[in-house]
């Protein structure tokens, strides 16, 4: 059984920088906290956690010493209200989601009707409605279009980890309604390439299995895409999720891994399947 790992899988820059921004102040002694969880993977999380930084669900649970901001952003007021508290502010945002931020708010500011196409309940999500004044609309999915809209002057801009493949069903279906229409396409390159090379390979092997957390939204989109590919896929965390049965009968086995997979827990999936092929080999 052959093992083959996709072209771009696994960490990105922004998720690489918001780590060594984490480490960088865990390495002064100080209380670090971060402001909910750093990355969408509760294993990286937790190996954070056993170097002393803590998770803060609001600022005010941080007393003191360093706040990491996330990499998913928040309100800028909430940078603002900890930083006057006397805590030190790392701001861990991703770079394509500080541009997705900046996007919605010089819409706004040119009095356009600002869409955010992704998952409202997203912590990127609801970074990105706050810089753009709060009353942004969040469609998730064509039917989530409002059937009144509050202008004909429409702009968009993207949770960074969204498909573009729903970015232009939501153009497609705003189009016809509206008199101007600006589309800012903030989804992140890192997220396109593991998309492109995840869907590639899926289609040329016979099982295909997505590492990284079920909580994280790029994760779940790369499963999503491969499956539209390929009946047999799987979405793991780590290998001891892993089910021999469901690689029966395969002869190949593709890999791929979510922006916020640090690379030894996809080389541990890696590991974990080739060791299942050679038992099975014997």
């Amino acid at each position: 059984m052959k093992v083959q790992v996709a072209r771009h899988a696994g960490v990105c820059y922004g998720v690489e920088r918001a780590l060594k921004l984490a480490d960088e102040a865990a390495a002064t002694g100080r209380t670090v906290h971060t402001l909910g969880p750093l990355i969408h993977n509760p294993q990286a999380v937790e190996s954070l956690r056993a170097r002393g930084l803590e998770v803060a669900n609001r600022y005010e649970e941080a007393p003191e010493g360093i706040l990491v901001i996330r990499t998913h952003g928040v309100d800028p007021a909430i940078i603002e209200a900890a930083a006057a508290s006397g805590l030190d502010v790392v701001d861990a945002t991703c770079p394509f989601v500080s541009s997705a931020q900046e996007a919605a708010q010089q819409l706004k500011a040119d009095g356009y009707t600002v869409v955010i196409v992704g998952e409202a309940d997203h912590p990127e999500v609801e970074g990105i409605v706050a810089h753009a004044g709060g009353d942004a609309l969040v469609v998730e999915e064509v039917s989530d279009i409002p059937s009144r809209l509050p202008s004909r002057k429409v702009g968009i801009v993207v949770q960074t980890t969204q498909s573009l493949e729903r970015l232009n069903q939501v153009v497609t279906a705003l189009l016809p309604r509206v008199s101007e229409l600006k589309v800012h396409n903030t989804i992140c390159s890192a997220t396109g390439q593991r998309q492109r090379s995840a869907e590639e390979l899926a289609r040329s092997v016979d099982v295909m299995v997505v590492v990284g957390g079920h909580n994280s939204g790029n994760t779940t989109r790369l499963a999503e895409i491969c499956l539209t590919a390929n009946p047999r896929v799987h979405h793991v965390e780590t290998a001891a999720e892993l089910d021999p049965a469901w690689f029966a009968g395969a002869t190949s086995v593709g890999v791929t891994a979510g922006a916020s997979t640090p690379d030894e827990q996809m080389a541990g999936v890696v590991s974990a399947i080739e060791a299942m092929a050679d038992d099975v080999s014997h």
